[in-house]
């Protein structure tokens, strides 16, 4: 089965850094668009960023503009998530999925067509 891997969570102090990376299991991410998403205990899960399978487009949560940062090596076959001046309020697991309709544009919206889900990488923030 088609999947994700995620990984570079952790335990973390509010204001710092952390990069999470997500990386197919069993097939490449080229034509794919690209979403992260997190869910927080008692918490829907949310749209964080995504990023179009060109690179070309990224779309980011308000919540996280201007402390995350979405990119992707394809070469690499992996998509990266750069979340700078971390709060509690990110405490969540976060999710990597592929938009299964790939368009210029991306959405950040839980279900299709995101598909290929992940396990999820743990994000704690706290002193």
């Amino acid at each position: 089965q088609w999947q994700f891997v995620e990984s570079g969570g952790g335990l973390v102090q509010p204001g710092g850094s952390l990069r999470l990376s997500c990386a197919p299991s069993g097939f490449t991410l080229d034509y794919y668009g690209i979403g992260w998403f997190r869910q927080a205990p008692g918490k829907e899960r949310e749209g964080v960023s995504c990023i179009t399978s060109s690179g070309g487009f990224t779309n980011y949560a308000d919540s996280v503009k201007g402390r995350f940062t979405i990119s992707r090596d394809n070469a690499e076959n992996t998509v990266y998530l750069q979340m700078n001046n971390l709060g509690p309020e990110d405490t969540a697991v976060y999710y990597c999925a592929a938009d299964t309709f790939p368009l210029p544009t991306c959405e950040l919206r839980v279900g299709s067509p995101y598909d290929f889900w992940g396990q999820g990488t743990q994000v704690t923030v706290s002193s």
